[in-house]
Parts: structure tokens; C-alpha cells; sequence
């Protein structure tokens, strides 16, 4: 199934503020930063990126519902691709 990219703007964005947090984790642990703040940045970044393939998931769904006549997902299809990002 193909997405819309107007619909996918909002994950392209959290997409690329994650970018920006992963460089700065690499800064931190290059300058040798405290494991709590790389850790918690690790964990910020990490709930960034399950946020934003939840979001491609719900698009998709939102997507085999408005247009049922298009390439559409089983739901176990659907399923497994959520489930992964638990």
C-alpha cells in the first residue's frame, strides 16, 4: 500500500527531529557524557520513532478504510505490522 506523502508530513518531521536527537546522542557519548542523560535521550528517541510508525500504521488503516478499492493490507497483515512495534 502506498501512502500519501501529504499525509506522511507529520512523520517526516518527527522523523527528522529524531535524526537531529540521534546525532546528539553520538555527540554525547563522544564527549563522554553521564550514561543517565545518553540513556534518557536514548529513550526520548526511541518513543519518537515508535510514535511515528504508529502513525504510518494509522494512516494505512485510515487509508484501506477511505479507499477500500486500492491495494489494501489483510489484517493480519495490519496486525503484524503494529505488533512490531510493540
Amino acid at each position: 500500500m502506498e501512502l500519501d506523502l501529504d499525509e506522511m508530513q507529520s512523520v517526516i518531521r518527527r522523523l527528522n527531529r529524531a535524526r537531529g536527537q540521534i546525532g546528539g546522542i553520538v555527540k554525547m557519548i563522544e564527549e563522554g557524557r553521564d550514561c543517565k542523560d545518553i540513556v534518557t535521550q536514548l529513550a526520548a528517541v526511541s518513543k519518537a520513532l515508535d510514535r511515528a510508525g504508529f502513525a504510518v500504521i494509522a494512516t494505512g488503516l485510515r487509508e484501506c478504510i477511505t479507499n477500500p478499492e486500492g491495494e489494501t493490507m489483510d489484517v493480519a497483515q495490519m496486525e503484524k505490522l503494529f505488533l512490531s512495534l510493540a
